[in-house]
């Protein structure tokens, strides 16, 4: 059993029926690792007509620039939070690297708050951690 804090529903609408929500998962996204603007998109064409009748507004989403390169070598990373990523359905999380850089990347399996992650080629084999692919 991980220590993340689950909070159960009380049954109020049958969507809430089994529903579970882990409480460590928060949104609060920092505005220099976000970007973009709304467009309206949503099946319409040049002139804004909607062309496909069937798609719906949808929700306003800012895009969270994620560190897919994990280009910060030999440098320890300590889990901020871990949060919601409305782009895809992977929670993300921030780190704050001892150099002061803070990134988010995507969140790892078993990672909670407070873990420390580090990338390069001499790194300890374990979850969150990244080595190149010609390291093994």
């Amino acid at each position: 059993m991980s220590n993340m804090a689950i909070h159960l529903y009380k049954t109020s609408t049958p969507s809430t029926r089994n529903g579970v929500v882990d409480s460590q998962v928060k949104s609060n996204p920092r505005n220099h690792l976000i970007y973009g603007q709304h467009h309206c998109g949503k099946g319409r064409n040049a002139r804004g007509i909607i062309t496909a009748g069937h798609r719906g507004g949808g929700h306003k989403r800012l895009y969270r620039k994620i560190d897919f390169r994990r280009n910060e070598k030999n440098i320890y990373g300590r889990i901020v939070t871990i949060e919601y990523d409305p782009n895809r359905n992977a929670s993300i999380c921030l780190i704050h690297y001892g150099d002061g850089e803070k990134k988010y990347i995507l969140h790892p399996r078993g990672a909670i708050i407070g873990d420390t992650i580090v990338s390069g080629t001499e790194v300890p084999i374990k979850m969150g951690n990244a080595l190149p692919l010609s390291a093994v």
